[in-house]
């Protein structure tokens, strides 16, 4: 992932350094595993682990001639272990290493994910409680339906959310899988013990039976979870985007002091948050379709999976975590224009009540189609400038005979939102089971 879009925290998880440590670390597992069988002497191990290290430079130097990125690992830590190197990296395959060492890698950076998904859920909870009375109108087909409250929307992707952390728990613990099993999987060269002491010291699952490598459904899991979770985020987004056009300008995204949204028009105030989000989930997806691509591979292995997992996995959770960070950067700056609101909810004249004044046409003893056909009429005059809509329903006398004075109580928000709370019932107890976790 380019520096622009790199955080530290998880950008530290994919450098060089990182790998060949997490390489190494699997190493001296294996060796410390071999050594609990009785294979090896204890003190040898220990020796070796003590002058065990690598160089990044020394690495790339020696695999210019090698061709071999796990041999040059090998040789030179080799080079500084001296005798005792020779019970390094015995038995094992590459894959052993790079696919257990992979694991760590990548549990690591979904453990940082999660934190921040867990952050962004809390955060919209909060949100959603904070505007659980902020009266809007609701949109279907981007065309106005009935009255909502903005903290239902925050309502929703909370709880969109919440699966999200449960999918991204599922793929971590997919993805937390070794394999120390040799050559096609068989354990022709390493007792399976070693496997489970290895995997076991390291914190993770061994794989119940792999070939060369680990099987790749569990990347395509965790590139999945990623993806979806970054289309939850392209949601939020593109409700941001959407309210932030001049003709509606109900909700915006935070603009800094100094901003400055156009080289030619020094009036615009452009969501160029929300935009990136929404471009970066195009990213999400596509990698997603690599690691579908990547599961079949020829027989016990080839590598066609080798080069665009160097690309994909890092930058799909660096990428992951930066949009969460972004989305949260949005939330909580995110600027919230209840007079517009309240302006666009009655345009027209109330025709977003019209379906209320339906069903109280209907209780009051008119003929459904009756009352359908009476209430659209006064509607499209509505819509076409031609009077308010309340004002176009009293001018219909069969109106004014069924319903009287109660026209007026079904133009009122909050009747219509009398069974919200139910929802937010419900945020509460999931911001108690995330403050609880």
């Amino acid at each position: 992932m380019i520096e622009r879009y790199t955080l530290p925290e998880i950008g530290s998880v994919w450098t060089e350094e990182a790998k060949y440590r997490a390489w190494l670390k699997v190493e001296i597992a294996v060796c410390r595993a071999r050594a609990e069988l009785g294979e090896i002497p204890s003190k040898e191990v220990e020796e070796l682990a003590d002058k065990a290290d690598f160089s990044v430079e020394r690495i790339h130097e020696i695999e210019e001639e090698t061709n071999h990125d796990v041999i040059a690992f090998v040789t030179n830590v080799a080079e500084n272990a001296g005798d005792v190197a020779r019970h390094f990296h015995f038995g094992l395959t590459s894959s052993d290493v790079l696919d257990t060492a992979g694991a760590l890698q990548l549990r690591d950076a979904l453990e940082l994910i999660r934190g921040e998904a867990k952050n962004m859920t809390l955060l919209l909870t909060e949100m959603a409680l904070e505007h659980r009375e902020t009266v809007m109108v609701g949109r279907t087909h981007g065309v106005h339906a009935e009255p909502m409250v903005l903290g239902h929307k925050l309502a929703v992707w909370a709880f969109e959310m919440e699966r999200n952390l449960e999918r991204l728990g599922r793929a971590e613990e997919a993805a937390s899988v070794g394999k120390i099993s040799g050559a096609v999987g068989v354990y022709g060269n390493v007792d399976p013990k070693v496997e489970a002491l290895t995997c076991e010291n390291l914190g993770i699952s061994s794989s119940p039976a792999s070939t060369q490598v680990v099987q790749r459904d569990r990347h395509a899991e965790v590139l999945s979870a990623l993806a979806i979770l970054g289309s939850t985020m392209e949601k939020i987004a593109l409700e941001v985007r959407g309210a932030q056009r001049t003709e509606i300008r109900e909700l915006s995204e935070p603009f800094g002091r100094g901003q400055k949204g156009s080289s030619a028009m020094p009036h615009k105030k452009n969501p160029i948050l929300c935009e990136r989000l929404c471009g970066m989930a195009r990213l999400m997806r596509g990698y997603a379709q690599v690691g579908f691509e990547n599961n079949a591979l020829w027989q016990e292995r080839d590598i066609s999976h080798s080069s665009a997992e160097r690309v994909v996995l890092p930058d799909a959770t660096i990428l992951a975590f930066y949009m969460l960070r972004t989305t949260q950067r949005v939330l909580r700056g995110l600027q919230v224009h209840r007079d517009r609101m309240l302006e666009n909810l009655n345009i027209g004249g109330g025709i977003v009540f019209s379906g209320r004044v339906l069903l109280a046409l209907v209780e009051a003893g008119m003929a459904r189609d009756d009352a359908y056909a009476v209430v659209q009429g006064a509607a499209m005059r509505a819509w076409e400038g031609e009077g308010g809509f309340r004002e176009l329903l009293k001018s219909r006398e069969e109106v004014r005979e069924h319903l009287d004075g109660d026209l007026d109580e079904l133009f009122d928000p909050a009747h219509a939102l009398r069974n919200a709370h139910v929802v937010f019932e419900r945020v509460e107890k999931l911001k108690e089971r995330l403050e609880d976790a």
